[in-house]
């Protein structure tokens, strides 16, 4: 019976943890897509504003575009928090085994917050490479019915990679135009071009992200490990994310009971005796904690966020490995996921994450 009502317990914390983290999701996802999109869309020579994006989703994808891949952002969250929060405990609990009080030390939160940061990472990727990829669809330009009919038949090469893709004829011509010149033509230059995957878009580049954005699409033209781009890039981004977080939340809340217990008499001999905290406290603290956590990781999460809107085929996957091509770039930027030409931007939007970090966790 005990165990029973153990069991129910848990799960009711767990059905009032996932409706709390959906809830904060909701509250705060415009942010995050405003986020995602100042990250995506700024270039080296051009820096894109808040405004301008939220002109172009009202104009494209209406106000609703705000919320495009809500969904499988939940799904992330949900996991990801679980994972995070569930091995922080089992990690903070054997530091705090044995200890009369059941204190952690900050260093202690930091190692463990990290440990679980990782965690949370490697959970979950494959939700937010579909979530970003949905992000940026909102502010995208899609050709209309009417113009995806005009292009021309889809040959059995390319419909195996993305289903439903079809080649822009006027690309297509182009290139055909451009090998006319040769002495010795095949007899059908148009089809023969259809046969091979590089010209799946009929210009010689990869299919543009809005077309690649469901999970089938991604696993079909890319394969699954596609699912886990960007993994480096995110396992520092949320490595560091988890470490300050922790630690920081530790020390502000053994500075609010310090404080509390400050005034008592007599005073207490245990935290057990100084009582709960001010909820209000609470959530600000872990609210400032949020914000710092995502100041000090946000250049991860940039570079994170633009290498999973880069569409990599599987053949082009399997030229670089037969290449031995190697990633460009400094030794730290090769190992932590950074390109080199997203140097000067990986602080963009870095008040729009710190914003919404610190809502969604002051809320939870």
């Amino acid at each position: 019976m005990d165990e029973l009502l153990k069991n129910n317990v848990l799960a009711a914390h767990a059905i009032v943890g996932a409706g709390s983290v959906t809830l904060a999701s909701l509250l705060t996802y415009p942010l995050d897509t405003l986020k995602t999109l100042v990250q995506v869309g700024s270039g080296s020579g051009k820096q894109l504003g808040t405004a301008q994006i939220l002109d172009r989703v009202r104009i494209l994808s209406g106000t609703s575009g705000l919320y495009n891949g809500f969904g499988w952002s939940t799904l992330m969250r949900i996991s990801g928090l679980g994972a995070r929060f569930g091995v922080y405990e089992i990690l903070t609990a054997f530091h705090k085994d044995g200890r009369e009080d059941n204190y952690v030390s900050v260093p202690e939160a930091f190692t463990s917050g990290m440990v679980a940061g990782a965690m949370e990472s490697l959970i979950s990727s494959p939700f937010e490479i579909i979530k970003v990829r949905k992000q940026v669809t909102s502010a995208s330009l899609i050709p209309s019915s009417r113009s995806v009919a005009e292009k021309s038949a889809v040959v059995p090469s390319i419909a195996r990679l993305l289903h439903g893709y079809t080649p822009d004829q006027k690309a297509l011509n182009h290139s055909v135009g451009l090998l006319s010149t040769l002495t010795s033509k095949h007899p059908n230059m148009i089809g023969a071009l259809q046969e091979y995957p590089w010209m799946m878009t009929g210009s010689g580049r990869p299919p543009p992200v809005f077309h690649v954005r469901r999970p089938l699409d991604v696993i079909s033209l890319e394969g699954w490990g596609a699912l886990w781009r960007g993994l480096r890039s995110g396992v520092v981004r949320d490595t560091i994310f988890g470490g300050v977080f922790f630690s920081l939340w530790q020390f502000l809340h053994r500075a609010m009971l310090d404080w509390k217990a400050a005034g008592m008499d007599p005073s207490p001999r245990s935290d057990d005796e100084i009582g709960p905290l001010s909820p209000l406290a609470v959530s600000l603290a872990a609210g400032f904690s949020g914000s710092v956590a995502a100041a000090a990781s946000h250049s991860f999460d940039t570079a994170k966020s633009r290498s999973q809107c880069i569409v990599l085929p599987k053949y082009i996957s399997t030229e670089r490995r037969l290449l031995k091509w190697k990633q460009p770039g400094r030794w730290y930027e090769r190992y932590t996921g950074i390109h080199p030409s997203d140097r000067s931007l990986l602080h963009r939007g870095i008040w729009l994450r710190m914003g919404r970090s610190g809502l969604h966790h002051s809320w939870l």
